[in-house]
């Protein structure tokens, strides 16, 4: 009967060493997932973005010119185009805290605490 104490302790011990490991090993997956759905969704920003500014700088360009022919200067039509674009960065700029900043930390936050902690093969991607 001496070596139960030991052989119970000992058991005890090795149950919570794997169960912490277990624990860990699923808080290395959760994270790597949830650092993957972040860099995902970072990299398409960041592609969209470069494809809207050739978008809006090609526009912009053509708009220009358009404003140029109309009023026989180029330095009018370029002018009006550098006016609406101060006025779109303003106009962003102002709407910024009330609109996109929330939703953005929306977002990450809904990425980190997602419903079920203990779901790593979730089929939902956004």
């Amino acid at each position: 009967m001496e070596n139960k104490p030991d052989t119970y302790f000992d058991e005890t011990y090795e149950l919570v060493k794997k169960y912490t490991d277990d624990r860990l090993l699923l808080l290395k997956i959760q994270s790597a997932k949830k650092t993957a759905k972040i860099t995902s969704k970072i990299i398409y920003i960041f592609i969209a973005s470069i494809l809207l500014f050739f978008m809006l700088m090609f526009l912009g360009f053509m708009l220009a010119y358009y404003f140029s022919e109309k009023f026989h200067s180029d330095f009018y039509g370029f002018s009006i185009v550098a006016g609406i674009y101060l006025l779109s960065f303003l106009i962003f700029t102002i709407l910024y805290k009330a609109y996109f900043s929330g939703k953005i930390k929306d977002m990450i936050t809904s990425i980190f605490f997602e419903n079920d902690p203990y779901d790593i093969d979730e089929d939902n991607e956004d």
